[in-house]
């Protein structure tokens, strides 16, 4: 039944048809803290090499237009020109610079700053490869910060179309243009998710019920690609953050009931269900009563809508 719900509400096209090397959305926008570039990198670090306290790190950031031309008016240098001892410093600082996000809808505005963060973006995503110990509790907040700066934003209006003729299957796909962005932050989070560094336990204060209402906002979103990412990151947090459970499902459940009474429209069921498959598949016998209605009230009358 799942198989032949998801093949009614795909969108047409493969949602895994993932770009190289780029991701985005960006317009500066404002949040916590002051902070600047400045401050010796090795400053205060632990005793071990390479630890970074939460006293020692810099500031988050409020992301306006003068601390954007701050912090970009100088690059910062790459991982492999500082010592060991202060790679962790630089992880935050970056991380910072990465949280200010640009306008794709003029391909001519801050063309520098634009590829400055690119190539940023891959440079975190290939420190925190580069083994263990990236992803501490310290650096958790910045990790979620920069993360929360770039994803969760208002999705564009969804296009309109004539019902009587409108045919998914063949219906081009509406591309974010700040995808050049968007999807390496999508790689990273995806990478934090999954890291045995990551610790459920300390960061669900972080990876919090907040956080995961704001991923199934995005599923909402026309771009393939993206709701490609959300599918799979959804499901890794479902599957790490054990007090998450019963709180994502019940989300799910809220999302296919105003499909269902309300808009009759969601660009992200497929995915949804695809998740759901997943963790039916590991639900225990005999079924809880919260299954049995999830059954009855949520997934049997998906069948309803005409879209």
């Amino acid at each position: 039944m799942l198989k032949s719900m998801k093949q009614k509400f795909s969108a047409g096209g493969s949602s895994k048809q993932k770009e190289s090397g780029r991701p985005g959305r960006d317009d500066v926008g404002s949040t916590s803290v002051s902070s600047s570039k400045s401050g010796s990198m090795g400053k205060g670090s632990a005793s071990r090499p390479g630890s970074l306290s939460s006293q020692d790190k810099p500031p988050i950031p409020i992301l306006n237009e003068q601390n954007l031309v701050a912090l970009y008016s100088d690059p910062l240098p790459p991982f492999r020109d500082v010592p060991t001892s202060d790679k962790q410093h630089l992880f935050v600082q970056k991380l910072h610079l990465c949280a200010f996000v640009f306008d794709f809808g003029d391909p001519t505005k801050r063309v520098r700053e634009k590829e400055m963060k690119r190539q940023t973006l891959l440079e975190i995503v290939d420190y925190a490869n580069t083994g263990a110990g990236k992803f501490t509790e310290s650096v958790s907040e910045d990790i979620v910060f920069m993360i929360g700066s770039n994803l969760f934003r208002t999705l564009p209006p969804p296009r309109t179309h004539d019902q009587e003729n409108f045919d998914a299957e063949e219906e081009e796909p509406s591309l974010d243009p700040s995808w050049p962005h968007l999807q390496i932050v999508y790689e990273f989070l995806l990478r934090y998710v999954v890291s045995n560094d990551t610790d459920a336990k300390v960061v669900k204060k972080y990876i919090d019920q907040q956080f995961v209402l704001k991923l199934l906002e995005l599923f909402d979103s026309e771009d393939p690609r993206e709701r490609d990412y959300l599918k799979t990151i959804l499901h890794r947090i479902y599957g790490k953050f054990m007090v998450h459970r019963p709180f994502i499902r019940k989300a799910i459940n809220n999302v296919f009931y105003r499909f269902i009474f309300e808009t009759e429209r969601h660009n992200g069921v497929a995915e949804l269900l695809e998740i759901l498959g997943s963790i039916i598949n590991g639900f225990a016998l005999p079924l809880k009563e919260e299954h049995k209605l999830f059954l009855q009230r949520a997934l049997m009358p998906l069948h309803k809508p005409k879209c």
